[in-house]
């Protein structure tokens, strides 16, 4: 048509190349800012660290926590370890602890976990660890349902990688606004979270209907995927060779309500038990090791006060065990030949 004329093919590439730049530049801009920012402390660039915890999910804030100096022991597990106090084993045993559960995780990310914790506490003076039916299971990729951010306490790669997310990208603004804000508020610096007051507000301990299902009895036959053989052996020994031969390793089988545990001989019953088995084994080649096992038919197990469900327990057996637990990191403390021949005495905290 007269009076018009055809744009040049070196008008677009020039146009093109133009929104590439400035594309790449925003997301280089923006990559810059979120490393500087650091949304959820990782410890990779500490110019805007505070030394606080910002309100958040244990999923993240397992990052700032793991590596806090502050700290030289370390609980790693799930909703099933949760409950133990990092500060009365602190107390008990003089070693400063912090809690570094994550709900609805399995070995693979409780691993992984560890292996942040180390890097940052090359000699860690205790760890405790559980092992719950999510360690019984037989692929040795120990698939979780739930999303869990490897990326945080990964390599650099995976980190800057993991940046790239609406999430993390969300995160990076709202750490902006926590440093600049005057009433900045923390998380407990030590990750315990008492539960308690959640499960209760949910009708837990008080619903009739909800205490009915703690009396729903265990099937014979084991869970799917759950029958064996469990690879969890390999997976513990591999974790535990990363861990000082000096540091005591404590494994806790976290208990669960009477009804829960499977017929006497039965397929699930004989699978449990290997299971338990592969982990004990697992866990003996670190020299300086030790198992507090809560399914062994203790009387708290049929009180259906003590649980709010067939395997979360109740704060009164939490301290329970907390204070096993503390009672042998010092037996492993002072190598007793016989742990067993003396009663547990509290250490006193320095």
């Amino acid at each position: 048509m007269a009076g018009r004329h055809p744009v040049p093919d070196r008008a677009w590439r020039g146009f093109a190349a133009a929104i590439v730049c400035g594309v790449v530049a925003l997301a280089v801009g923006y990559l810059a800012l979120a490393v500087l920012v650091d949304p959820y402390e990782t410890g990779r660039v500490t110019l805007l660290s505070r030394g606080a915890v910002r309100p958040q999910g244990p999923r993240t804030a397992v990052a700032l926590r793991g590596r806090d100096e502050a700290y030289r022991g370390a609980l790693i597990g799930n909703s099933h370890l949760q409950l133990i106090e990092p500060a009365t084993l602190s107390r008990l045993t003089g070693i400063p602890f912090v809690q570094l559960s994550v709900p609805a995780t399995g070995p693979a990310e409780q691993f992984a976990v560890l292996r942040w914790f180390l890097r940052h506490h090359p000699k860690p003076e205790a760890i405790v660890l559980a092992a719950d039916a999510f360690w019984c299971a037989d692929d040795p990729a120990f698939p979780s349902e739930h999303p869990f951010p490897y990326w945080l306490i990964g390599d650099w790669t995976s980190y800057l990688r993991g940046l790239f997310r609406l999430t993390a990208a969300q995160e990076t603004v709202n750490r902006i606004g926590w440093l600049f804000s005057r009433k900045r508020q923390s998380a407990a610096a030590d990750g315990w979270w008492d539960y308690e007051p959640d499960y209760l507000a949910l009708g837990y301990g008080r619903d009739p209907k909800i205490r009915e299902r703690l009396e729903i009895p265990a099937s014979a036959e084991p869970e799917t995927h759950r029958a064996g053989p469990f690879p969890i052996e390999a997976r513990l020994s591999a974790a535990l060779a990363e861990v000082p031969p000096a540091t005591p390793v404590v494994l806790l089988f976290p208990p669960v309500y009477a009804a829960a545990e499977p017929p006497t001989g039965s397929p699930r019953a004989k699978a449990e038990a290997s299971c338990r088995g592969a982990i004990r084994a697992g866990l003996s080649r670190h020299p300086l090791s030790a198992v507090v096992d809560w399914r062994d038919g203790r009387p708290q197990f049929r009180d259906p006060a003590a649980f709010f469900d067939q395997s979360h327990y109740r704060l009164p057996v939490a301290q329970a065990i907390g204070a096993e637990i503390a009672n042998a990191i010092i037996r492993l403390q002072s190598s007793d030949p016989d742990p067993g021949a003396r009663p547990w005495q509290p250490r006193r905290t320095p």
